[in-house]
């Protein structure tokens, strides 16, 4: 099995990454594979078993290596590639977008997009001042959904600087946000503001 899945709603194509490969995969930073890597991955087996589960998060930002992918096709292990996105003008989409599945998972529009985004910003300096803009929009936004908009502008962070002590730190951040907001039953505008204000 091999799919790509593509799109700014980080959280629920992880979602669906655990319903197809389980809590037992492995998960691989592709970023600075090399094209010889390719073959163990697609084709290797491991001790355990002969069909590896392996998430590969963002090969196609490695040129080299995902130029490698459409050798690997018909591979037989359970490979989900991860991409925050994806060039559909590159030679290698176009040769495999007929003979792989491709999945978007993009974030709801809303209203207050371009707020969310300010209110992000405005932490990674001022958390006061965020919480405040955070209350003009909370009576018009669900707390998750707005979470996961903090998720997707955190991605773009990290993708841009993937060596930052603080990108790194502010995506740790917010997985525990969302995992506290999905399970403690605590106020999930509390936890959110508590992220904002430690962020700075």
């Amino acid at each position: 099995m091999l799919k790509i899945f593509t799109g700014d709603d980080r959280i629920k194509a992880m979602q669906e990454v655990q319903a197809l490969l389980g809590n037992d995969h492995e998960t691989i930073d592709a970023t600075n594979l090399t094209p010889s890597d390719m073959l163990n991955i697609f084709s290797g087996a491991s001790l355990f078993t002969t069909t590896r589960k392996i998430l590969l998060r963002d090969l196609a930002q490695n040129t080299a290596a995902f130029a490698e992918l459409p050798k690997y096709l018909d591979t037989k292990n359970n490979i989900i590639l991860l991409e925050a996105k994806l060039d559909k003008r590159s030679a290698t989409y176009k040769e495999i977008k007929d003979k792989v599945e491709i999945k978007e998972f993009k974030l709801p529009e809303s209203a207050n997009f371009t707020i969310v985004f300010d209110i992000y910003r405005t932490a990674k300096r001022d958390g006061q001042k965020a919480v405040q803009m955070l209350e003009q929009i909370k009576p018009t936004e669900d707390p998750i959904k707005f979470t996961g908009l903090l998720v997707s502008q955190a991605l773009k962070d990290f993708a841009k600087n993937p060596q930052g002590a603080k990108e790194r730190r502010i995506l740790k951040d917010l997985a525990k946000t969302d995992l506290r907001q999905k399970t403690t039953g605590i106020d999930p505008w509390l936890l959110v503001e508590a992220f904002l204000l430690g962020i700075s």
